[in-house]
């Protein structure tokens, strides 16, 4: 049996996680709507071995209060599936994991997008589930207010039902093209949803073939309580966010022991803590970069970076070197919130201290330090039930990246804990996960085949 391996995903937003990336000297500002700039970095990451490129979307431009005042580095960047149809061309094995949302999508244009991924990319899609936590989208899609926290997470169970329902419309060998005959598809493998539910009535079938990996494999990234049991059920890889090996452990051990009365197994679901790694060949070279960076974060940007975090609370009227006030729990990004507000009272932070802390990582495990300091970080939590890879996020694009698969991969690959070739070709075959079987054919019970 092989040993088990780290699991890597890049979160690779335009020029880098940090609030202040895109002013690093080195970093490509306009990298959200670059594509010679994603070009090179998801050839970096494939170079690496990733097993993914992850992207995050929103469904408006702002973010947080205070945006108007145009300094921050948010909104003007592609939509996720456009990009990564390009990007699957001048690639071969990574994996593409786009965010979309439940909440203000279609589930029939949804699943006709991601199959489109997924044959496109040979089997390399991933759809990162989203119920979309911030309020700002609502006038957008025509409506007055942002649907309550409850509410989006029902509508995402039957609407992440319903795409599977249509990936399935079609057998795997339903298209038969074959010239001689003149049959093109086999109309006994060609099934109809006919779903009618609380939220959708969708016929069917989908008007695309069934995806290569069966399902593009679906990831989820909310830790309420609502998320994790969301998770529990419908999801392959969960992308989360902890600050300790204790807190990451006790998250993991949590939604791992949910998985038994969906009838799934520990295996079945990935989880993957964000991590911010600042690099250096040695420590104090690793924290002259971090320092860099946080010299760059403008106070108003600061402040408007922890509005958005904070569920939209506005906190610009508040003394920046004063304590966080109590905020009113919100319908928005309620996991998140709670995350703010944790690390504020444990650290005893003012305002200010606190959007230093997050302005990299937004709540996310931030590590500074040497290439042995950071892989001894990693495989702790990976060896001790905290994860089961990490879903890297560069402080800055293309060097943070760069630092990571130049410095960072040959040591992890020297432990034992990565990988030095890509197993197979699909996602669903480097992460590990099974082919899921089609819910419209019957497979032959262990009995039968066994006779």
């Amino acid at each position: 049996m092989s040993k088990r391996k780290i699991r890597l995903g890049a979160f690779l937003p335009g020029a880098g996680h940090h609030a202040a990336a895109w002013r690093h000297p080195d970093a490509q500002a306009d990298g959200g709507i670059n594509i010679g700039h994603y070009k090179r970095i998801a050839q970096t990451a494939e170079r690496g071995l990733f097993d993914t490129i992850f992207l995050a979307d929103g469904l408006a431009a702002g973010f947080g209060a205070g945006a108007e005042s145009g300094k921050q580095a948010y909104g003007g960047s592609f939509e996720p599936v456009t990009l990564f149809s390009a990007l699957s061309v001048v690639t071969e094995r990574i994996g593409f994991v786009a965010t979309a949302s439940t909440t203000y999508e279609d589930p029939f244009i949804l699943a006709r997008k991601f199959a489109s991924l997924d044959h496109i990319s040979a089997g390399r899609a991933g759809w990162n589930v989203v119920t979309t936590g911030s309020s700002a989208a609502a006038g957008n899609f025509g409506l007055t207010s942002h649907p309550v926290h409850a509410d989006r997470y029902d509508r995402a169970r039957e609407f992440v039902d319903v795409v599977k329902g249509l990936w399935d419309s079609w057998e795997d060998d339903a298209f038969t093209r074959d010239k001689a005959s003149g049959q093109f598809f086999d109309p006994a493998k060609r099934h109809e949803l006919g779903h009618v539910g609380k939220h959708f009535s969708v016929r069917g079938p989908l008007n695309v073939p069934r995806p290569p990996q069966g399902h593009p494999v679906v990831v989820q990234a909310g830790s309420s309580e609502t998320g994790k049991e969301f998770a529990a059920e419908t999801a392959e890889v969960i992308f989360t966010a902890q600050q300790t090996l204790e807190e990451a452990q006790a998250f993991y051990r949590d939604v791992k022991g949910r998985l038994a009365k969906y009838g799934r197994r520990p295996e079945q679901l990935l989880i993957m803590p964000g991590v911010f790694p600042v690099i250096g060949r040695t420590e104090e070279e690793a924290q002259e970069k971090y320092e860099r960076l946080q010299s760059l974060i403008l106070p108003e940007v600061g402040i408007a970076l922890l509005s958005g975090l904070s569920g939209g609370v506005d906190l610009s009227g508040y003394d920046v070197d004063g304590p966080v006030p109590e905020l009113p729990e919100t319908e928005n990004m309620k996991s998140r919130q709670a995350l703010m507000l944790d690390i504020a009272r444990k650290h005893n932070f003012t305002i200010r201290q606190l959007y230093l802390w997050v302005a990299g990582a937004r709540g996310h495990w931030t590590i500074v330090g040497s290439v042995e300091q950071i892989a001894d970080q990693l495989q702790a939590w990976f060896e001790n039930e905290a994860a089961d890879g990490f879903n890297v996020m560069p402080p800055w694009l293309p060097g943070g990246l760069d630092d990571f698969v130049e410095l960072l991969v040959p040591e992890l690959q020297r432990r034992g804990l990565f990988r030095t070739a890509y197993e197979g070709h699909t996602l669903r075959e480097n992460l590990g996960l099974a082919r899921p079987g089609n819910r419209f054919v019957q497979t032959p019970s262990r009995e039968a085949v066994a006779a």
